[in-house]
């Protein structure tokens, strides 16, 4: 790391804190040559494999503009469309990867959508998961049935 007062090309770390969310590590840094002491932030990076082959960086921004279109005229806000793309996120970094099939992503969407509005998730799921006939809503609204059972007959 360079200083970046005298640009000597080395730095001792000082001292290390991870963030609130745990998505980047925070450095203190001293410089040896003139002994100024400066921060840095290392993140890991993420890139996604589309199906195309074409390798990008993560966005969360894209997982929100993809969700967002299943989620009109639904009582879902930007916060909640917020706070299920950090939910993807975290997921998808929780696997260790850091390449990762947009497929994967998409799979990760799907359970924190249908807790946040089915409705949606049979608008996302129809169409990322290329549903064709009626059967296929059937099945899936059968499921989604099946888990309101389940639930109604937990105790609480």
């Amino acid at each position: 790391m360079h200083c970046p007062f005298c640009r000597f090309p080395d730095s001792r770390v000082t001292d290390s804190r991870t963030s609130d969310d745990g998505s980047s590590i925070r450095r203190r840094r001293q410089c040896p040559e003139c002994g100024m002491r400066f921060s840095t932030t290392e993140t890991a990076s993420l890139t996604v494999v589309k199906r195309s082959g074409v390798v990008e960086p993560f966005s969360r921004q894209k997982i929100v503009n993809g969700v967002r279109k299943a989620c009109q005229g639904r009582p879902v806000s930007e916060s909640d469309l917020a706070l299920l793309a950090q939910t993807v996120e975290e997921t998808v970094r929780a696997t260790g990867a850091a390449q990762i099939d947009a497929n994967e992503i998409g799979l990760a969407i799907l359970e924190p959508l249908r807790k946040l509005d089915e409705v949606a998730f049979m608008r996302f799921a129809s169409v990322y998961q290329g549903w064709e006939t009626l059967e296929d809503f059937e099945a899936a609204i059968n499921v989604l049935r099946a888990n309101h059972e389940a639930q109604m007959q937990q105790p609480q």
